[in-house]
């Protein structure tokens, strides 16, 4: 089968500004993404989508290609799996798509081979990178107006862990699909749905400041 790699890194970004190009450990962050991409050996191209010259020029020196997205996917309101639907309307000739987050440098490319890996058409359509919750997610709590807080989840805020059971959750870098089912459905959330556990040292994804000290920290471990 065919595989190809799409790499979503428009240029505006609310909560940390040009963070899909920000420095990490003397490299654009996005280039550590790219280089794990080609580093798994899962993919004939490897493309950066994007709307900005900037992490255009910082892929292109990475070795990757660059897709220029339409302005209407580079706002706040487009989503990721719409970004990849258009690439895919000219894309053609591939069984595979795997979408990498550029925030996600400490991902490697074990990681990728292994959410790849689970793709098995009409048995297995869509798998993804997960982690473990840090805290019990089924002990969530919401404001309202007044600000009280209530339970998300009234029917198991009590309960223990143990009588939970182990819970994922998408560590928001690594996406694969079949293509035909991805545009069947329109998202990263289909039937039969496989995930590659990933530590959480590997598992941060940069979406604000503090995040880069996180980042930072946990390279060393990874020999980054």
């Amino acid at each position: 089968m065919k595989a190809i790699a799409l790499i979503p890194a428009r240029g505006g970004s609310k909560r940390l500004p040009r963070k899909n190009v920000i420095g990490f450990l003397g490299r654009p962050i996005i280039a550590y993404t790219i280089e794990a991409a080609f580093q798994s050996g899962c993919f004939d191209h490897v493309v950066v989508s994007t709307d900005d010259e900037e992490i255009s020029d910082a892929a292109k020196a990475s070795g990757a290609k660059v897709a220029i997205r339409p302005s209407a996917l580079a706002s706040d309101e487009a989503s990721v799996a719409e970004t990849c639907l258009n690439f895919l309307e000219t894309e053609t000739g591939y069984d595979i798509l795997c979408c990498l987050y550029a925030t996600a440098p400490l991902r490697n490319a074990d990681d990728i081979r292994h959410v790849v890996s689970l793709i098995d058409p009409g048995r297995c359509d869509f798998a993804m990178a997960l982690t473990e919750y840090s805290y019990p997610p089924f002990q969530a709590l919401r404001q309202v107006e007044n600000g009280s807080l209530l339970p998300m989840f009234p029917d198991l805020v009590a309960k223990k862990s143990q009588d939970i059971g182990p819970l994922l959750v998408d560590n928001g870098s690594t996406y694969a699909v079949s293509i035909p089912a991805f545009q069947r459905t329109g998202g990263f959330y289909g039937p039969g749905l496989k995930g590659h556990v990933m530590p959480p040292s590997r598992s941060v994804d940069l979406e604000r400041a503090n995040d880069l000290k996180l980042l930072e920290f946990f390279a060393k471990d990874e020999g980054l």
